[in-house]
């Protein structure tokens, strides 16, 4: 046969197409199962044609057939000393389960094209090498480390980095996972010659109890690999781990033990308990039943008198239930009287109290209103006589201090001599305060030794001396000096007359002692008298 068939699948060879007649025969895979892919091809077909694990009729001569197994294969994947991405070598070995894909019509024809014709074992060392390729290089890209802890990552990437290839052969990668994990190290053997060879550390836990000889391996010598020393730490980790359960073990066997022995003392106790509260309470019952059948018999004895204790108590009830509506009447009539004096105090107290009650506040009302207009025009008269004499305050306050005014301008002009004008006017009442202690005396004595005045006239004299020191105090006060002055016929007090006091002079005196001091003094205000023989006030010429 000429055609798509040859080119597309070259293992089904030159077909003869004769046109004789021939008996077809229906063609099933082994058995009958789906682990077989019948291919069929010949002059009936453009193509060939995959059955996988179906049935298909086949014409001998004309049409031939070939078969591919669907088995999952499962492959020991192996990568002896490997150098990782640290430049440590170590031995990987992974199981793999793969399987040519019967569902997908494309991966099967990609399958046919290129393993048809092959033992199933050709077919699994094609997928072995390109298992192992990607298992070294992924190898190549990882840490020892990361393989080793981290199984799981590198069996996902062989898997992944695999499958796609595979793919394009029409074989799927089923599962990968790792399996084992060695380093290449050289074993020294410690006797027998100390001959050297190669072998190999496994990454397994070593059973080994005695703790001095961890390092020994199967072959009684030293092994110092990579992984076993990553290893090393993990195991005396579990080690420590396994020492500290045991303790903890034995401890809680003690705790349990001893926890045991307390409940089965306290079991016990508690056995001998409930049997004295069970002893206790038959002898309670016990003596609760004997009371009971005394009480019975005394019963029995004074029956009659207890019957007729019960039928005087059954009276003596009914007679207060008698009593009881008797009283629950009265109450009710008594309610029934409380609601009629009730009406009738509304009646008659409480609607015209609160009729006056109204009437009394309408007035409260009306005389609150009048007090507070009547306040209102109090306030407002009080209001105007307020500014009233306000304003009269303000005139006399104003002329008082315009007269203040004039009076302060006059004392201007006055100057000393106002001054003057002024002390006059004291002087009498300065002789009258200090005289005032002698008119309250009721007895003077006086006590002479013969020299000198005596009496009324030495007390006179005395008076006048400390009169005589007041224009001392003024200028001492005022810095005024009283003294004489000549005032022109225009000065205000040109009309006052001028006097000079004297001191030393008698009555009938003409002579002129000098002049102690000269005052102006208005003539027709002053009287002026003798009050002493040593202070004269004499009129000058």
């Amino acid at each position: 046969m000429e055609g798509e068939g040859k080119t597309t699948l070259s293992t089904l060879g030159r077909v003869s197409n004769l046109g004789l007649p021939v008996i077809g025969s229906l063609i099933n895979g082994e058995s009958g199962a789906l682990d077989h892919t019948a291919t069929e091809a010949g002059c009936c077909y453009n193509k060939p044609l995959l059955v996988p694990g179906g049935r298909a009729f086949v014409w001998p001569n004309i049409q031939c057939v070939q078969r591919i197994s669907l088995n999952t294969m499962t492959l020991q994947v192996e990568s002896p000393t490997v150098y990782t991405s640290q430049g440590v070598p170590i031995s990987v070995t992974g199981i793999a389960q793969v399987k040519i894909q019967g569902q997908n019509e494309e991966m099967l024809l990609a399958a046919c094209e290129q393993f048809l014709g092959k033992s199933e074992t050709e077919i699994q060392h094609i997928a072995l090498v390109t298992l192992e390729g990607h298992q070294r290089a992924i190898m190549g890209s990882m840490t020892v480390e990361e393989i080793y802890k981290d199984r799981k990552k590198f069996s996902k990437q062989v898997f992944e980095v695999a499958s796609s290839d595979l793919v394009n052969m029409g074989i799927t990668v089923v599962s990968y996972t790792l399996k084992d994990i060695r380093d290449e190290e050289r074993r020294i053997k410690d006797c027998k010659g100390g001959q050297e060879r190669d072998g190999r550390s496994r990454l397994e836990p070593v059973d080994d109890d005695d703790d001095d000889d961890d390092d020994d391996d199967d072959y009684g010598g030293k092994i110092v690999g990579y992984l076993k020393s990553l290893g090393m730490a993990r195991t005396a980790e579990v080690k420590r781990d396994a020492r500290i359960g045991e303790a903890e073990a034995r401890k809680d066997a003690q705790i349990k033990e001893a926890i045991a022995e307390e409940e089965r003392m306290a079991s016990r106790f508690l056995n001998d308990t409930e049997i004295a509260k069970a002893q206790r309470d038959f002898e309670l019952k016990k003596a609760a039943y004997d009371v009971e059948v005394q009480t019975k018999k005394a019963e029995a004895e004074f029956a009659y008198e207890l019957q007729a204790a019960k039928t005087k108590q059954r009276i003596k009830e009914e007679q207060m239930q008698i009593l009881v509506v008797e009283r629950t009447q009265e109450i009710l009539v008594q309610d029934q009287e409380i609601q009629r004096k009730e009406r009738e105090l509304e009646a008659t107290v409480r609607r015209p109290a609160e009729a006056e009650k109204f009437r009394l506040e309408k007035l409260a009302e009306a005389n609150g209103n009048r007090v507070i207009l009547e306040a209102e025009a109090e306030a407002e008269s009080l209001r105007v006589r307020g500014e009233a004499e306000a304003f009269a305050i303000e005139a006399k306050a104003r002329a008082e201090a315009e007269q203040m005014i004039k009076k302060a301008e006059a004392w201007k002009e006055y100057k000393e001599a106002a001054m003057i004008d002024m002390l006059l006017d004291t002087l009498p009442k300065i002789a009258a305060e200090v005289a005032a202690p002698l008119s309250q005396a009721k007895k003077i004595t006086m006590v002479s030794s013969g020299q000198g005045e005596v009496g009324a006239s030495k007390l006179t004299g005395e008076v006048l001396s400390i009169m005589i020191k007041v224009p001392e105090v003024v200028k001492g006060l005022t810095g005024a000096v009283i003294k004489p002055n000549r005032l022109s016929g225009h000065h205000p007090l040109s009309k006052m007359v001028p006097f000079s006091a004297y001191t030393g002079c008698n009555e009938d005196s003409t002579t002129n002692p000098p002049a102690v001091n000269l005052c102006f003094l208005d003539c027709s205000r002053y009287n002026f008298i003798r009050v002493d023989p040593h202070y004269v006030l004499t009129r000058l010429s």
